[in-house]
């Protein structure tokens, strides 16, 4: 399936294990994000939490937590591929891409060389869906139409991505308050789900009588996530579809 990337790295791994099961891979957080890798770690941390499970099953334990796998990645390859690269997105997200990504640089260099940051271990602030502008403070930029050669419409990459959902089943983008997009999210930023979206999945319309109505399309979801993370309300909650719906990638 398609995936927002999480870029949090080493300060933001979150608690990973849970009675009868555990996060990995890039739901772990896991993406070395300046190296644009992340298989190699999710690989990794798969094997980690297998051999975890395999000391608790021949202990004789059941249904509790894998504390040796949360305990140990931040000691294992896991940890020394994220540990030196930990400062460069907050580095570019506070000073910018020239600045903050020249600074990330060297802070990966002196962590490489010399095993430490001058930096020591910066946070990263506000989390993405309240870094948002309101529309009062920005210029929306204008994008010529896609010519089908180099750009392409959002449609037609969904098509791409065959993915398909039971046209009758539940909706699986869930709106805490049905109200907020329109009565919230669009005076103050245009409603925005309608433009981070990669699938064409939400829309503002007009009715007849050229009141503003919130669509939701929920069949062109490709599981990305990104309403889920990105609207600034922390309104939509993204859930898994009845039958397995979604995106099939394995023909493009």
């Amino acid at each position: 399936m398609a995936r927002a990337i999480t870029e949090g790295g080493w300060q933001s791994v979150p608690k990973l294990c849970f009675p009868g099961g555990a996060l990995i891979g890039c739901s772990a957080g896991f993406v070395n994000v300046p190296r644009i890798k992340g298989s190699h770690n999710a690989v990794m941390s798969g094997m980690l939490a297998a051999d975890a499970a395999h000391e608790a099953l021949e202990a004789g334990r059941a249904n509790d937590e894998l504390t040796a796998y949360e305990q140990g990645w931040r000691g294992s390859e896991i940890g020394a591929d994220l540990k030196p690269v930990r400062n460069v997105k907050p580095l570019w997200s506070k000073l910018g891409a020239a600045l903050g990504v020249g600074l990330g640089g060297l802070d990966m260099w002196t962590n490489s060389l010399f095993g430490f940051s001058f930096f020591g271990t910066l946070k990263h602030g506000k989390p993405d869906f309240a870094t948002l502008k309101p529309l009062a403070e920005v210029t929306p930029i204008v994008y010529p139409k896609p010519d089908g050669k180099i750009s392409f419409d959002k449609l037609s990459s969904v098509f791409l991505s065959n993915t398909n959902h039971e046209e009758d089943q539940p909706c699986h983008l869930v709106l805490k308050d049905p109200t907020i997009p329109i009565s919230k999210n669009l005076p103050a930023y245009g409603e925005p789900a309608r433009l981070y979206c990669p699938a064409g999945v939400y829309e503002v319309v007009n009715d007849e009588a050229g009141k503003p109505r919130f669509v939701i399309n929920a069949q062109n979801c490709v599981h990305c996530k990104t309403c889920d993370i990105k609207d600034p309300a922390q309104n939509i909650n993204w859930t898994t579809p009845e039958g397995g719906g979604g995106p099939n990638y394995q023909y493009m």
